[in-house]
């Protein structure tokens, strides 16, 4: 499976989404690397880790993201279930997961009601050792021309996930210790 491939069939490679996608994609596929070699104990599953970072946010050009050079319709918190779509009719459903399960730390059908938010109602929380590492990794990095290939800290991380709530910190704060990671 050629993740470059699926990604041009939405993409137009001079595009500016494209290049946004690509290069976060591709630095969170390097981190989720690193991370599994951390746990590789767990025997977690590299090939697929790499091929479902890189299609991670695959679902981003249906959003409505400017700044990013998506000029969809839905608000880019939907961008992981639309993605699982896109790779579910790609015959990809374990990697449509990924997609699906990446936003935040995870969502609940109670956080989705309770922020309103416009996604289906059901739990999209990582279950996988894979889905776990793709999802930590993808906090560190973000998808801001400014910020595009700097790593955010820890502390940094914290910052943002604490808004969403005690019980995301305290899920983030285990996977850093969980995934050994260096402060």
């Amino acid at each position: 499976m050629n993740a470059v491939k699926i990604i041009e069939k939405y993409y137009e490679p001079d595009s500016t989404a494209y290049h946004f996608l690509i290069h976060h994609s591709k630095l969170v596929a390097h981190k989720a690397l690193q991370t599994a070699e951390r746990v590789k104990e767990l025997n977690p599953d590299f090939k697929f880790i790499e091929e479902a970072s890189m299609l991670h946010d695959i679902g981003i050009f249906m959003t409505h993201a400017p700044k990013i050079g998506c000029y969809g319709f839905h608000p880019y918190i939907s961008h992981g279930y639309l993605g699982k779509e896109i790779l579910e009719k790609e015959g990809l459903p374990i990697h449509a997961l990924v997609c699906e399960r990446h936003v935040g730390t995870g969502l609940t059908i109670a956080d989705i009601e309770a922020n309103g938010f416009p996604l289906p109602k059901r739990d999209m929380l990582p279950i996988s050792i894979e889905e776990k590492i793709i999802c930590f990794a993808d906090k560190f990095y973000s998808k801001r021309e400014d910020s595009l290939t700097t790593e955010k800290s820890v502390s940094e991380i914290r910052e943002i996930i604490v808004k969403f709530g005690d019980n995301k910190l305290k899920q983030f704060d285990e996977w850093l210790k969980f995934f050994k990671e260096p402060s």
